[in-house]
């Protein structure tokens, strides 16, 4: 249970209704801030305004996964109301006040440490990862059929990068009967590829081997599908994006080219809201009843 936990809850899409729900359940009392157009009420929860909250009675503040802008704006489905996370609110909150969020950004890292305020990454955990890569995978499925006229079965796929989300993405496609190549980096990555009957190739060769494929699946966080890799792709060729924004390809190239390049972060909010907001609700709860007996502990 969460009982005593005062929570706020900052912006979000679908996915945080799922995490609302779950810590209601447990007893938490929660501050749901940027809803004020959510019609569904939750016992326990109220709706406020940034400029209303009582951050210093927070225990936690739990952002969506996107976490804020570089100019900290936090994205908020349910309110048209801009809402900005500044460091003066993180200073009003209890020393013992964690932040949790998705992924960073050097504005977000740069708030929580002036305040001096603990931030966990959720999506650094390999479990979040991992239960998340699921319905990313079938969210590229799905993409791969609505922008392709061809099958996956027997289509040419290369996925970039052996990180949680790329393995997913390379086992379901070929499970599917295409034929897919992996480029990394790592040796270990490479050899692992051979390992799953799939065809590796290192990365620094990528303009050779995205030369005849049909579909470009990237993972990788950094520009890796650029101008020069993009100029010697077939113009049939789908890039799908799944790296985090401003994603690893070259998309103003790509759209010069002719060729079909889609930016596609947080599929799992898009195609699975429900299921991708129970995995983060799982998580975040047993971190915060891990902090609440951490705190109980020292109570003592």
């Amino acid at each position: 249970m969460l009982t005593g936990m005062q929570i706020a809850i900052i912006g979000g899409d679908a996915r945080q209704l799922e995490i609302i729900r779950k810590l209601t359940e447990l007893d938490a009392k929660l501050s749901l801030i940027g809803f004020e157009q959510l019609d569904h009420a939750f016992t326990g929860a109220q709706k406020e305004k940034l400029s209303e909250a009582d951050f210093s009675e927070m225990d936690a503040l739990i952002l969506p996964v996107s976490g804020t802008s570089l100019e900290g704006q936090v994205e908020t489905i349910f309110s048209n109301e801009q809402v900005i996370l500044t460091e003066a609110c993180l200073a009003k909150t209890p020393e013992a006040c964690t932040i949790y969020t998705g992924i960073t950004n050097p504005y977000l890292t740069g708030i929580t440490k002036q305040a001096k305020r603990r931030l966990v990454q959720l999506f650094e955990r390999d479990d979040v990862a991992i239960y998340n890569s699921i319905p990313t995978v079938e969210g590229t499925i799905m993409m791969a059929i609505q922008h392709t006229d061809i099958t996956i079965h027997g289509s040419k796929v290369a996925v970039l990068g052996l990180g949680r989300t790329g393995m997913s993405v390379a086992r379901a496609f070929a499970a599917l009967g295409a034929k897919v190549k992996v480029g990394a980096r790592r040796s270990e990555h490479l050899a692992r590829v051979t390992e799953m009957a799939l065809e590796p190739f290192h990365l620094s060769d990528i303009e050779k081997e995205l030369r005849d494929v049909d579909i470009v699946i990237n993972t990788v966080p950094h520009q890796i599908v650029s101008a020069s890799v993009i100029s010697k792709m077939a113009v049939h060729t789908l890039i799908i994006d799944l790296a985090s924004k401003p994603g690893g390809t070259d998309f103003r190239y790509a759209e010069k080219r002719g060729i079909k390049a889609l930016l596609a972060p947080g599929l799992p909010g898009i195609v699975a809201p429900k299921t991708a907001g129970q995995i983060l609700a799982n998580v975040l709860t047993q971190l915060l009843q891990a902090d609440l007996k951490n705190r109980k502990g020292k109570a003592i």
